[in-house]
């Protein structure tokens, strides 16, 4: 069953720094499918356990994508089948950053579920399951990177640019670069700490926006060329084939915000992305600048997220057949 508090919460940190304080070996895992905010704060989160003499490992449902690896130059971030199984059973704390749903975790669900010791949450989203752990989350941080920032300070760790640019990375992709409704001047507060921590915001955005392939550049061409309106314009949608990621050469990844450029049609004010998975099915991306609340939406097909940003997945074996029950959701709760 899924959990949802609509209220404010808020992380309890001396129980956080006790629960760390009692730990030696610690594991730490994301979501899949991930962006910025997932491993730039499990990025930060290993570095910070480090400087506390933890010793730490990762262990991820994915390999981290070609677009991202310029964030984890170290290589620290890996699959979970690279771990030692005899680090699995003798780790005494599993920590879960920037996720708190099952269906986000994909095949780490089962190792997560197979685990005998503490399991933990770091999150800021709003919706989750019961992953029969103990939730650390502020529902109104920007990101999840924040709370690893916060971490730092309330475990008495220094942060050092190791910290601070996989932390920024995270800060600055989930608010938007700055632009969306959760950035407030407590963000431009953060941001400017971590700057001065190390992180160069300069550096990070060339790595993250101009070091594009060919490859999304044509894939990019084929998503706007399939988008559509509805609605008087207010509904904006588009979507993403196995065929069109092979005509372009293009990767999973590749596909990551493109969502976003639909919202720059002057007019729209919710926007749905359809991009078909290798194991069937369609995953769903959400955006919003209206009152429509993309995590209800995304709700509704056992997905979350926040209010102006959520995904989803849903089993279909068409476009059409995914679109029709998608967007008839949609279509009544915009109206």
């Amino acid at each position: 069953m899924t959990q949802s508090d609509p209220a404010p919460m808020e992380v309890d940190w001396p129980q956080f720094v006790e629960l760390i304080g009692n730990k030696k070996k610690i594991l730490l895992t994301t979501h899949h499918r991930p962006d910025c905010d997932a491993v730039g704060s499990e990025l930060g989160m290993y570095h910070v356990l480090e400087r506390l003499g933890k010793e730490v490992m990762t262990a991820n449902p994915f390999e981290v994508p070609p677009s991202l690896q310029f964030i984890d130059p170290l290589g620290v971030l890996q699959h979970f089948s690279k771990v030692p199984q005899e680090y699995m059973d003798s780790a005494d704390l599993l920590l879960i950053l920037d996720t708190s749903a099952w269906a986000q975790l994909g095949d780490m669900g089962d190792v997560i579920r197979a685990f005998n010791n503490d399991v933990a949450v770091m999150d800021h989203h709003v919706s989750g399951d019961d992953l029969g752990a103990t939730w650390f989350k502020d529902t109104t941080a920007e990101a999840t990177g924040r709370l690893v920032f916060e971490a730092a300070a309330h475990l008495g760790v220094e942060v050092t640019p190791d910290i601070a640019t996989p932390v920024f990375a995270a800060l600055a992709t989930d608010t938007g670069w700055f632009r969306f409704s959760s950035t407030n001047e407590t963000t431009y507060e953060l941001a400017a700490k971590i700057v001065a921590a190390g992180a160069r915001p300069d550096e990070i955005y060339k790595d993250l926006y101009e070091c594009e392939t060919l490859a999304r550049i044509n894939l990019t061409g084929r998503v706007l060329a399939k988008t559509k309106t509805e609605l008087d314009g207010q509904l904006i949608h588009t979507w993403i084939g196995l065929d069109d990621f092979k005509a372009c050469g293009a990767l999973p990844g590749d596909s990551e915000d493109l969502i976003n450029m639909t919202l720059a049609v002057d007019g729209t004010q919710f926007a749905v992305i359809f991009v078909e998975q290798q194991s069937g099915g369609f995953k769903l991306s959400f955006r919003s600048r209206c009152d429509l609340d993309c995590s209800k939406i995304a709700g509704h097909f056992n997905g979350g997220g926040h209010k102006k940003a959520a995904g989803a997945f849903i089993a279909a074996d068409t476009i059409d057949e995914a679109q029709s029950k998608v967007l008839d959701h949609v279509r009544e709760a915009m109206q």
